[in-house]
């Protein structure tokens, strides 16, 4: 026979928690704790979303064609002009779009010459400092900085293949390379890293001198960019 405190399904006493709470309690204060994974999801696709398609495109276009028609140039045409011609147009559109295009749109960097009325040369190199709606991502940046980076030592690689194997015909264009691709490469550093540089210098002078003089090379326009700018010799 069964116990009779058994029969009829006897409740069994209810656990009580070390700090004499239920265990519903428990579950009460977790209730409203809720993990949002979603917005961490939402700010990963915003930084990887190219914002600037067409940009980022041509950013990698003419110098990429430049570096194939090179390459492979020999089994489209036997006529050297014709693919010296070629790749240095890929190369000029390169440098054209990259230095007023791209730079502008995927970082926020853009470098120029300008010559006073003194005919003193400028050296002007601009960062924006505050993001805007259409400001690059993360993605475009990489795209950016990557490509800027790599096809001028693929060209210094050349120059080296051209040197060693005597084909002295493609010297000037390989070096026409390098220095079109180097310059921009030095021009968007500059915007980069030597802005804080150029920013205590200019704190230096406009401290140390009374008379601040009229063409500073370095300032903070209204559309929020800083620019800063070396000054040379014509």
């Amino acid at each position: 026979m069964k116990p009779a405190g058994a029969a009829g399904g006897a409740r069994l006493p209810r656990a009580v928690r070390a700090d004499g709470l239920p265990p519903q309690a428990l579950l009460d204060d977790t209730e409203d704790v809720s993990l949002d994974f979603g917005s961490e999801e939402e700010l990963a696709l915003q930084k990887a979303r190219i914002r600037h398609p067409l940009a980022t495109f041509f950013h990698l276009f003419f110098r990429v064609s430049a570096i194939v028609t090179y390459l492979f140039c020999d089994w489209f045409s036997n006529s050297f002009v014709a693919c010296f011609v070629t790749i240095l147009l890929l190369l000029s559109f390169d440098f054209w779009s990259v230095k007023n295009v791209t730079g502008r749109l995927l970082v926020g960097l853009r470098w120029w010459n300008q010559i006073d009325e003194d005919g003193k040369s400028h050296w002007v190199f601009e960062a924006k400092r505050v993001p805007t709606i259409a400001a690059s991502t993360e993605a475009e940046a990489r795209i950016f900085w990557l490509g800027l980076i790599i096809c001028p030592v693929i060209w210094t690689m050349f120059f080296f293949s051209t040197l060693f194997s005597l084909k002295l015909k493609w010297l000037a264009l390989v070096i026409a390379g390098i220095s079109l691709q180097t310059a921009n490469l030095y021009g968007y550093i500059h915007c980069k890293l030597g802005g804080q540089k150029t920013i205590s210098r200019v704190t230096s002078r406009l401290f140390g001198t009374t008379d601040v003089p009229k063409k500073q090379s370095r300032r903070i326009s209204e559309d929020g960019t800083e620019e800063h700018g070396k000054t040379g010799s014509k």
